[in-house]
């Protein structure tokens, strides 16, 4: 912290906005809320008068400090942007006025997203009430560095500008990564076209010995056991084990063998936005997966399941992936549709020379990606820092 800069309370540069409301039935009214971890503030779903339980609503202007007394130990503090000026808020989104003579509530903006601030608003909150909620005058006891107007404006200006950069620097990286995938399809058509010209294609239950879903009955989930995995642990592309469940042993050695993966397998995810996206079982480690989860079984003397993969990654099969699916609020693709997925019914040997060749361009592809990762990683790591120099008056 620059040592020269003043550190005033809050409650010196910023009073209670008391514009409090009865709510009235038939009138409806814009909700805000505040995300996590200095996030910013966001509109919720309107709400007729008659539905609130709060016998009082407040309403925010552009420039107020909102407050979730629950979560402001997690970030859950905002300033009110101009889009959500007007929105309502109840008694547990305590709102401030800044005084814009002593502090630019951009200041306070790009203060809420530093973790020193967070650090500040959890030492208010423990043990308040029992709930760690922090209390409206507990927050205003918080201490915030204060240079003179005319400098917050000045150090606000370049914290925006970097943000800007930052954010250019991230809209090119996700055009980077969806070139990067648009690659690996282009790689997979290509071979699907060229195999298609000397081959029949054939659908794909032909050369799985079985393809099949997940178990339509839900199991009971327990505290360890088996991993259960859902769509989203496929959809990427590749098989990971975050955010699983666990179900009991007993439940995964009922499961029929048609429904047990084993490394070689395909799993498939047959629901939802990711629907189409092939992976490759590499691991040992047993599981089980959710309905929406297609398992392919192929006969390896007949389908090399990395020329599988591939062939499923082609724009072709992608596209008839969609076509044959049902529903629209959630598509879906049925079992049948996906037996009936087209695929170049080129020998084993064949086969494995294409994988070679493809193996061997989609190794630069996953090279790529992972150095994506690790720029996306410096990119999230570089605003934080950014505002950690600002408010040390290094900026």
């Amino acid at each position: 912290m620059n040592r020269h800069w003043p550190k005033v309370p809050l409650g010196e540069v910023i009073s209670p906005a008391e514009r409090s409301e009865a709510p009235v039935a038939g009138q409806i009214y814009r909700q805000v809320g505040v995300r996590l971890w200095g996030e910013g503030a966001y509109e919720r779903e309107s709400m007729d008068g008659i539905e609130t339980k709060y016998s009082r609503l407040f309403r925010a202007e552009s420039g107020d400090i909102i407050v979730n007394k629950i979560w402001a130990r997690n970030g859950s503090v905002a300033v009110v942007p101009d889009a959500l000026s007007g929105c309502y808020g109840s008694s547990e989104f305590p709102m401030f006025a800044p005084h814009r003579d002593r502090v630019e509530p951009r200041w306070i903006h790009w203060l809420t997203k530093t973790r020193s601030f967070w650090e500040l608003c959890d030492e208010k909150s423990r043990g308040t009430s029992g709930k760690n909620r922090i209390r409206p005058e507990q927050f205003l006891e918080i201490e915030i560095p204060l240079p003179p107007l005319a400098k917050q404006q000045h150090i606000v200006g370049r914290i925006e500008g970097l943000s800007a950069k930052i954010n250019e620097a991230r809209d090119l990286r996700v055009k980077s990564r969806e070139e990067t995938e648009a690659f690996t399809h282009a790689m997979s058509e290509n071979a699907f076209r060229e195999l298609a010209e000397q081959f029949d294609v054939s659908p794909i239950e032909r050369f799985c010995t079985s393809i099949t879903d997940g178990d339509h009955n839900t199991p009971l989930f327990a505290d360890v056991g088996i991993r259960f995995i859902f769509v989203g642990n496929v959809s990427s592309g590749t098989l990971h084990f975050d955010s699983t469940k666990y179900v009991a042993s007993e439940y995964f050695q009922a499961l029929k063998p048609q429904r047990v993966p084993r490394r070689g397998d395909i799993l498939f995810s047959a629901v939802g936005a990711t629907l189409g996206v092939p992976v490759i079982v590499d691991s040992d480690e047993p599981f089980c997966f959710q309905r929406h989860i297609a398992i392919l079984k192929p006969d390896q003397d007949r389908l090399d399941s990395r020329f599988a993969w591939h062939m499923l990654n082609s724009r072709t099969v992608y596209a008839q992936t969609w076509k044959s699916t049902t529903g629209s609020a959630q598509p879906t693709i049925p079992l049948k549709g996906i037996r009936a997925l087209p695929i170049p019914a080129a020998p084993i040997q064949e086969q494995r020379r294409i994988v070679a060749e493809l193996d061997t361009q989609q190794a630069e592809v996953d090279a790529l990606k992972r150095h994506q990762v690790e720029t996306a990683a410096e990119l999230d790591a570089l605003l934080p820092a950014i505002l950690d120099r600002a408010f040390r008056g290094e900026l």
